[in-house]
């Protein structure tokens, strides 16, 4: 436990002046640009990493979303409730519909990942074509998706916008906009509650770092640029348009540190 409360103050320390809230975009978008400058200039070293079936891309890469909606679903309906008791003073059955109110943004969340999947896969349907080894003699076939390509082991060439690179920048945003609320909670040490956040909060925190390791694996290894830089980028305007623009009004999900000024610099959500 106290190995626990020290990595926790540690990676606490990171955050409390916001900084990597403000810079995570600013790096993603780098390790885009340098990451495709190395894999343009065959400059990336043969590492297990380039394999897709790496550990971490099939347990964690894979189902990315899952992971990062189950760890913030305790993580936010925990902080929030404590955060309405201790600062708003709220009874039981308010604290209860903050608490719901707030979980509505991994509602959010799950929707704009299936929509964004979703079109990811109509686009690459759409623009692909698909490259075989049949016979000359064979009458040539039509193929609509890149599953019927696959079935005949043919060759699917389309435009394959980054999905990694689009919900890896996506969950490492999203995880970083909600831990912010542990800077307006006080909670004593030796309570039950603050090993609970606590242990919540250090596996968030390695789960950030498991997404962007595993975004700049693949923006070194996998996809072009224009492909990585698309996905990254519709990444980045999910983010903004929730917590930088739709959250701040009055009939959204709300910022996990609700009624705290844009402009100050303790919490670093300006805008």
């Amino acid at each position: 436990m106290e190995r626990l409360e020290r990595c926790g103050r540690g990676l606490r320390a990171g955050l409390a002046a916001g900084q990597v809230r403000r810079r995570l975009p600013w790096l993603l978008l780098a390790i885009v640009l340098l990451g495709s400058a190395l894999k343009d200039g065959d400059l990336v070293p043969e590492t297990p990493m380039r394999n897709k079936r790496n550990p971490l891309n099939v347990y964690f890469v894979k189902v990315a979303w899952a992971w990062t909606f189950w760890l913030l679903l305790p993580f936010i309906a925990v902080t929030t409730y404590q955060f309405a008791e201790s600062k708003f003073l709220y009874g039981p059955t308010k604290s209860i519909l903050m608490v719901l109110r707030r979980l509505s943004a991994l509602l959010v969340g799950t929707a704009v990942w299936y929509v964004c999947t979703g079109l990811f896969i109509y686009i690459e349907n759409l623009t692909g074509m698909c490259s075989t080894s049949g016979k000359l003699s064979e009458p040539h076939r039509l193929y609509a998706t890149k599953q019927e390509c696959h079935q005949d082991n043919g060759i699917w060439n389309s435009f394959d916008i980054s999905g990694h690179c689009f919900l890896l920048s996506y969950c490492a945003l999203m995880i970083v906009e909600e831990v912010a609320v542990l800077e307006g909670l006080s909670i004593d040490r030796n309570s039950k509650l603050h090993v609970v956040i606590n242990g919540l909060f250090v596996s968030l925190c390695f789960l950030t770092m498991i997404w962007v390791f595993m975004f700049l694996c693949t923006a070194v290894y996998f996809h072009n640029f224009s492909q990585k830089l698309l996905g990254v980028l519709i990444g980045l305007s999910a983010w903004y348009g929730t917590y930088r623009f739709w959250y701040l009004k009055p009939f959204s999900p709300g910022l996990p540190l609700p009624n705290i000024p844009l402009s100050s610099k303790k919490y670093s959500y300006s805008r």
